[in-house]
């Protein structure tokens, strides 16, 4: 397991970068920067090695466009909390309203905007563990939380992300990982002829400003989230479906059906380069992201990133649960052990 500098964050502490790599030659590389994915690089039915996520040469990069969480632990609560506040036993809680006036992926001081530690490299099991503690209040949250998150490269071409926390208080948790994928290389341009498979018959729609989840749960039937069958991406992302103007394409929670078990969430698939993306987990939802807000500017090793050039396929609770009582609920009461997985698996057409 190669061990590299990755640069400093704003206050002058170094980041590394850890690359852990297959009998296959698929690599994965992790940052203690937000405990990121920095690259997935797999071969292509062409035999190019093709390195499938968004991201950057450096840390200080990450800092820089950190509004976009480049494959970024995001937590103590990922995607949006209405009017950036929540209540827990009785008494409310104030967060940062940094997404007009919603708590969106914690805040600034959020988890994926800090460094982490190496809790332990495990070359057996080709994994690192990486730790953080978050403070009573210091996103706003109640409960100094310890947090844990595992990356595994398996020999099937997988990387398995575990996550772990535990709060001395009653508080929420709800983490996920944020790569943006581009299954024709991260530098592969707009990814709207690539398909996509979402295992899931109804979404959750949202307002008309601030893409708060209504509480509605609507059938995807009949509209441009049915991804019920393989569909491009980019094949109906302009409608004008209310819910795609609202939010300049998709940027939606869909609902899942695994009842708490490791299944298949989403596939996605490349013609050009026979790159399938099989994607896994244990949690209720899935936030599909297109993308849509990325401005173009300068990538790893020289790339240009735009509008539209990555997709996220991210494993949570639902938008805003914490002040919706009819979506599952994110509450860990204190003491209690917060669990979540995800797999992310490669394979070829």
């Amino acid at each position: 397991m190669l061990k590299q500098s990755f640069g400093t964050d704003t206050h002058g502490r170094e980041a590394h970068l850890y690359t852990l790599a297959n009998a296959n030659g698929t690599q994965l590389k992790v940052t203690t920067l937000g405990a990121a994915v920095v690259s997935f690089v797999f071969r292509d039915k062409n035999k190019i090695m093709r390195d499938i996520v968004l991201g950057y040469d450096k840390a200080e990069s990450y800092i820089e466009q950190g509004g976009y969480y480049f494959g970024a632990t995001v937590g103590r609560y990922a995607n949006r909390i209405s009017g950036a506040k929540l209540t827990i036993g009785g008494v409310e809680y104030a967060l940062e309203a940094n997404s007009e006036t919603n708590n969106l992926h914690s805040g600034s001081n959020g988890v994926s905007h800090k460094i982490w530690d190496v809790e332990c490299m495990n070359e057996e099991q080709n994994s690192i563990t990486m730790k953080i503690e978050s403070g009573d209040l210091e996103q706003g949250f109640p409960g100094t939380m310890q947090i844990k998150v595992t990356f595994t490269l398996t020999d099937d071409d997988a990387v398995r992300i575990d996550y772990e926390a535990v709060s001395d208080k009653d508080t929420v948790a709800n983490f996920t990982n944020h790569s943006y994928f581009n299954l024709a290389g991260h530098d592969g341009g707009f990814v709207g002829s690539q398909k996509l498979k979402i295992y899931a018959d109804a979404f959750t729609p949202v307002t008309p400003t601030g893409s708060i989840p209504t509480g509605e749960l609507r059938p995807v039937a009949g509209t441009p989230f049915d991804f019920t069958q393989f569909k491009e991406i980019g094949k109906e992302i302009n409608d004008t479906y209310d819910q795609l103007t609202y939010t300049k394409g998709y940027d939606h929670n869909f609902v899942l059906k695994n009842g708490g078990r490791l299944e298949l969430m989403a596939e996605a698939v490349c013609e050009s380069t026979g790159i399938h993306l099989y994607a896994y987990t244990d949690r209720p939802g899935v936030q599909l992201y297109a993308g849509n807000f990325i401005a173009e500017h300068a990538g790893k090793g020289g790339a240009r990133y735009g509008e539209r050039h990555g997709f996220c396929l991210e494993a949570q609770c639902f938008p805003d649960a914490v002040n919706n009582p009819a979506f599952e609920t994110p509450l860990l009461k204190a003491g209690e052990v917060y669990t979540a997985a995800a797999v992310y698996r490669l394979a070829l057409d």
